[in-house]
Parts: structure tokens; sequence; C-alpha cells
């Protein structure tokens, strides 16, 4: 996109968007802890939602939506602008995504529909008390976080270049051109970016990141700053002339575990051999109908195990099928801070809450890789199964004024015993969303992630005089940290040589169970709360007929298996207070996803993109 049409954005979100630049009784127990969130927020943007007529891409930053758009404008696919998506956010957005982490894709060419697989992967050394402390205990997850001892095998790259060799139609160099001259050209450090930057505690013990995001005093680069990433930029040359074996074998590779290995208080045990025995993974997709009226069906697809999100999503929402959900009015006008406040009801919430402490059950008992852990009845769909689902539904109680379970335990799919414990909750971390359709309407849903806020804090730079390079992740840390419960039995999710860790990151793709045509794609960031955001958005879309920007916009609300969790400030009293009436535990916390999603209309495309955050979709 040249400077003048991306002026043409809302200027709301120019101002905010990073530009190329020219160089007796007991007292009542405590209330548990919020979940912490995967990032913080950084303030709220409206958006407009955008109609195109032939292609559209979205993307967690206006730069990295320009890359994609740009290959889509010269005869590109799905995958060329995703792949050129990426790289700019490994620039621009690096608290969040890039070449040092992994991601999922769904990809649907018209007749097929795949799961591309590029999670990350333990090293051969990783063992399953990897994080637990002297004590036997499991360690604090910042100490478990920052340094070597989390990062896994990154596998985005590898991945990328696996999709394109399958979809691709400009050839891979192509791809690179923009963020290789953004790199070296410089872009301004967007809002969000020196939000989250002046937030971090733990990025500057590394040099190479403290010489990159930080001026000579010691203080992050504020919104506004022109940043330049010479080491990155000539990465990506070397990628994008050679392929991904430039990353994971050779200089860089050796570069990569040296700095997981060295690192002087938290080494880890990722190795060069780790790097090359790499393989990203193409896999059946998971899919399962959904009717949300008599005549409206749809085919639902996502990502399989090791991602609990297809699954988790499909529970919710087909459990909710099996309650009076459907006869709630959908959305109430109500006094809350946000102007023209629509939320849904206390009724409809308790029973999505629910439904949820019911699918958290399932995913902490069941989900792991599948290379390493069997599905229960030697089928993922029987998660997903009416008749299951419509057992597990009768622990919800309908009735009005129905009071809350509190906590649910896991179902039992084809009545074979329980081979593994429960997996206890721990915190899970941010990542970054792209949803594409182009020319031929291909589609494409990919979320992407280096697990916490700045992932391991360690940056990676060959040591060549240039500054910059990129971050690697600590996605280990998804893997349980218990390997086993009191008794000695183990956690499906716990730590394997070799193994990918549980994810809830949630691409996907939606179509009409009928004609087979797409209807959306999207998804979100948000660690495990990337369920909740991704499956509101849905439920709004396709049962309460709004859309793509309007589902998005809606205020965030679910239950990771305890307190039910509202988006603050954006409920009324009232609604809190009836769900305290039914026994619910209700805490107001920010909610800061990054959905975007895009869907088909009757002339083309429209997308939504997140108001809290930076995103946008632009398109022709």
């Amino acid at each position: 996109m040249k400077q003048l049409e991306f002026m043409q954005l809302p200027r709301i979100l120019v101002s905010t968007a990073a530009i190329v630049l020219m160089a007796g009784c007991t007292s009542p127990p405590p209330a548990p802890a919020p979940p912490h969130q995967p990032e913080a927020a950084s303030g709220s943007v409206q958006k407009p939602g955008w109609a195109t007529r032939n292609y559209a891409v979205g993307a967690a930053n206006p730069l990295a939506a320009d890359a994609g758009l740009q290959m889509l404008r010269a005869g590109g696919s799905a995958v060329d602008a995703a792949i050129a998506v990426q790289m700019v956010l490994t620039l621009v957005e690096p608290q969040s995504s890039g070449i040092g982490g992994g991601a999922f894709l769904m990809h649907f060419d018209g007749k097929t529909t795949q799961a591309f697989d590029g999670r990350e992967t333990a090293p051969a050394g990783a063992t399953p008390s990897l994080f637990l402390g002297v004590d036997g205990k499991p360690l604090k997850f910042i100490d478990a976080a920052v340094g070597g001892r989390a990062v896994g095998v990154p596998g985005t790259v590898r991945m990328l270049y696996l999709a394109h060799q399958q979809h691709g139609r400009l050839p891979w160099s192509q791809l690179f051109a923009p963020a290789i001259q953004l790199a070296t050209k410089g872009f301004v450090v967007s809002p969000r970016m020196a939000t989250l930057l002046a937030n971090e505690q733990h990025l500057q013990r590394d040099p190479v990141a403290a010489a990159y995001f930080y001026d000579l005093q010691g203080k992050p680069w504020p919104s506004g700053h022109v940043l330049r990433n010479p080491e990155l930029a000539a990465i990506l040359q070397r990628i994008a002339q050679q392929g991904p074996d430039v990353l994971m074998t050779g200089e860089l590779a050796q570069a990569i575990a040296s700095k997981v290995q060295q690192h002087p208080a938290n080494p880890g045990s990722l190795s060069t051999l780790d790097l090359a025995g790499y393989q990203s993974v193409v896999r059946a997709p998971l899919c399962f109908d959904y009717r949300s009226t008599p005549s409206r069906e749809y085919r639902i697809c996502g990502m399989p195990p090791p991602s609990a999100g297809a699954i988790a999503i499909g529970q919710i929402l087909g459990l909710l099928n099996h309650t009076p959900a459907h006869e709630i009015a959908p959305l109430l006008a109500t006094a809350c801070a946000a102007k023209g406040c629509r939320t849904p009801s206390a009724d409809w919430l308790h029973l999505y809450s629910e439904a949820s402490r019911l699918a958290f059950a399932d995913r902490a008992q069941f989900v792991a890789d599948p290379a390493f852990v069997q599905a229960p009845a030697g089928d993922w769909n029987s998660l997903l199964a009416p008749e299951y689902l419509g057992s597990r539904a009768k622990a919800i109680d309908t009735r009005p004024m129905g009071h809350s379970m509190k906590a649910a335990p896991p179902g039992n799919p084809g009545g074979t015993p329980l081979a593994y414990a429960p997996m206890p909750e721990q915190p899970e971390y941010g990542t970054s969303h792209i949803s594409v359709v182009d020319g031929w309407g291909n589609a494409l849903a990919m979320t992407t992630s280096i697990e916490d806020s700045w992932g391991a804090r360690l940056m990676v730079n060959r040591g060549v005089g240039l500054t910059g390079g990129f971050l690697l992740n600590n996605q280990l840390t998804d893997f349980s940290f218990a390997p086993t419960d009191a008794a000695g039995t183990p956690v499906a999710n716990r730590m394997e040589a070799g193994k990918r860790p549980r994810s809830s990151m949630s691409p996907t793709l939606v179509f009409d169970k009928t004609s087979g045509r797409l209807v959306a794609t999207g998804g979100s960031p948000g660690g495990p709360f990337i369920i909740h955001f991704t499956a509101k958005t849905l439920y709004a879309m396709l049962n309460w007929d709004q859309n793509a920007q309007k589902a998005i916009d809606l205020p965030n609300f679910g239950s990771l298996g305890g307190p039910v969790l509202l988006e603050k400030g954006r409920f009324d009293p009232a609604t809190i207070h009836a769900l305290q009436a039914r026994g619910h535990t209700v805490q107001e916390v920010p909610m800061p996803s990054g959905l975007q999603v895009i869907e088909r209309t009757a002339t083309g495309y429209f997308g939504g993109a997140d108001p809290r955050r930076e995103g946008v979709v632009v398109g022709d």
C-alpha cells in the first residue's frame, strides 16, 4: 500500500499505528486472584469494519496488513499474504509472535481444508521434571519463562514454507520484501508496543535486547520512535534467498542454541540437532456441525490437538444447544461504562459459563499432543459427539434462577477408564492472529505466537556488528509444570522430549453446511481466553446476526473453570448481581482480545478488527 493509500485509513487508526518513515462467624474466604492476562491492555480505538469486493487481509498491525495486501495485489495467494504479514509482525509486534516461535494455520482451497501444525517441540534434552524446583514443587511461571529453559524448537518458518510449497503463487523471496524494507529503513514504534515495553521488567536483562529496545539511559523507546533492525533485515534476506534451513541449520541455528544453552541463570537444552530435525505436520482438521436455527446449519473447522481450541469451542457451542440458550433474548441494552453498551443477559451468561466449566474440565483431562496421548475412545470427535454433549449438559441447572455447579469434573467419552490426571490450571500467554481471503476464494486463518509477552526475553543476534535480531519463544511453559498428580498419575500434557505442548490457539474457518461455501475466517490472541473470544464472536455472528465487527466489539466473558470473568467496565451491576445470586463468583478484569474476522457477503467480504488492539482489515 502506498503512503497516500495508507493515510486513507480512518485517522484515529493511523494515529495509533506504526507507519514507515524515511530514515463469631468466620470471615468469608478471600476471592481468588484474577487470572493473569496474556498481554496488558493498551487502550481501545473504535473500528468501523471494512467492506471489500475481491480479497481481504486482517492483521494485528496496519503495516503487517499492508504487507499482505501488497502480495494479494501482486497476484499472490492467501498463504503468500500470510507469510508477508508474519515477517512484518516479527519486526513491528515482536512481543507477540515471530520467526522464533510457532503457529497453527487453517487453509481452504475451495475444495479441501487443511490444518498446518507449526507448533514448537520440546528439545531432546527436556524431561518431565523440567519445571520442578529443587524442592520438587512447580516453579513460579516467570522463573520458568525467562531464560533458555522454556525455549522450544521454533516451527513457524518451516510450517509457512511447507504451506507455500502447496499453495503459494508468488516466489518465496518476494514475500519477504516488505519486512526487509521496513527493518532497513525503520518503522515508528506503535502505542501498543511502547505500552508493553514500558511495562516489561525482564527484557532488559538480555544485552542484545537492551541495546535494541532501550536508549543509552536504559529507557524503553516511546511511541513514535523510529526503530531499525538491520540484523533482522539481514536474517530475513538470507531466509528469502535460501529457505527455512537457513534458520534451522548452520550459523543461525548455532546462534539460537548458544543463546539458549549459555543463559547465565536459566539455561535450556535446545541444540542444533533439535533445530535441524524439526518437521511441520499437515493434519486433518477437526470439524463439527453446528445448527444455530432449525434452517441454518454450519460446518466449523479448527485445529485438532495439540490445540484444545476447536474442541473446547465445539463443546461450548454444542452444550449450549442442549440448553434453552437459544430462547433467551440475545442482547440487552444496559447501563455500563461503554456508550451504547449491549451485553448478553445474566440468564444467557449463566448457561455459557456452565458450558465453559464442562469444556475446560475435559480440556484439562484429555488434550495433549496426539503423537504421545491417545484420544478418548480413540477419536477426538468423541468429545463433540451429540450424545456425549447431551449427557454432559444435564449437569447444567437450566431452571429459572438455576445455580452454578461451581466446579465441573471431566467427562468419560467412550466409558473407558481415565488414564491420566487432570492438568492443574496454570497461566497461558499471548499470540497474534491473521485472517486472509484471496482473489481465488482461498481462505486462511493463522494464529501465531512466542507465548508470554516478549517470549523468553532472549534476542538472537549473529554477532556480526548489526543491531537487533529476533526474540525466542518460551512455549514449553504450555506443558504442565507438574508432570503427575499427588498419587503419581501422569498428566496428559506433561513435558516429554519431542512433544508439542497443548495450546488454546483457535484459528477457525466456518462453512455453510449445505453448500460448502466459506462463511468466515477468524481467530484471536489471548492464551486460554482465545477460546472464549472466538466462541463469543462465532455465537454472535451465527446466532444473533451480528456482523464481524459488531460481534468482535461485544464485551468479553467466560470461565476457565473457576470464577465468571467479565470484561471490566462493560457489564452493568444488575447483570453482575444476577450472576452472583445464582452462586457464581464474578470478577471484572481487563480482557484485551485481538480478534481478526473476515466474513463473506453478497458483494464480497466484510472484515472486523478488535478495538482493543491495533489491527485492521484491508483489501480491494
